[in-house]
Parts: structure tokens; sequence; C-alpha cells
């Protein structure tokens, strides 16, 4: 992984360069270790979801069972929105926004992704959560 957080031009590019697109599974979910070394270390779970056009990253990190294991989740979809399911409770989290389905005060971080030339990066700060600013 290539860290990308630097000013180029004069403009912060924030991005961390993950991997090809073409090593990442559709409808399966692959860990990603983000700002490796540093006290901002943080697992991600990638997903590329085959009726999607873009990649999403949510923390690795399952709130319920306080274990690394999102990435190993089922990806589905609920209603329109896609999720992922823990393996090991079962709760549902949505890929976009990150909050649990089963339990409204619950979230997963989310990160913004970008594909540029092939390559899948991803910010290195989340998103604030759905309904902050």
């Amino acid at each position: 992984m290539t860290d990308l957080s630097k000013r180029v031009n004069g403009i912060d590019e924030s991005w961390i360069d993950i991997c090809a697109l073409g090593d990442l599974p559709y409808d399966a979910g692959v860990a990603a270790l983000l700002n490796e070394n540093t006290s901002a270390e943080t697992q991600l779970a990638l997903f590329l979801p085959t009726d999607s056009d873009r990649v999403y990253a949510i923390n690795n990190l399952d709130p319920f069972s306080d274990a690394n294991v999102l990435a190993r989740g089922i990806v589905c979809s609920i209603g329109d929105e896609l999720a992922v399911a823990s393996p090991v409770h079962k709760e549902h989290f949505s890929l976009t926004t990150g909050k649990c389905f089963e339990d409204d005060a619950v979230a997963v971080a989310t990160y913004p992704t970008k594909i540029d030339q092939g390559r899948v990066f991803v910010h290195a700060n989340p998103a604030a959560p759905a309904g902050e600013v």
C-alpha cells in the first residue's frame, strides 16, 4: 500500500492506494490495513458488489463481537440498500452509511473510495456518519 497523504500542487491528497481493482472478488469482502504502523491504524473491509459500480469500504471491526470479521461477512441487500451480514452474530450493516439495521444506535465507520487507473484508493479519514456534519 502506498500512502498518498501529501500535498500535490497545494491540494491535500489523503487517498491511500489499497490494491488493483482486479484483486477484489465480486460479492465478497477483503480485509485491508489503513494507516499501517501509525496511531490511526485501522482494519477495513472492502466490498465490490456485482450490481454496483463502486467499491465500498467500512471498518472491519464488528461492534457486537469486538472482532475484526466484517470482511468475512455475506454481502446482501436489505430493501434497496447494500449491506453485509456479520459472520458472528448476523447483524447487518449498510455498506453506504455503516448503520446497523438491527440496532439504530450502532454503526461502523465508512470510508470514501475511488477507482483511478484500475487502482482502488481509500480516503485516510472516515466519512461522517449519516445524519452528522
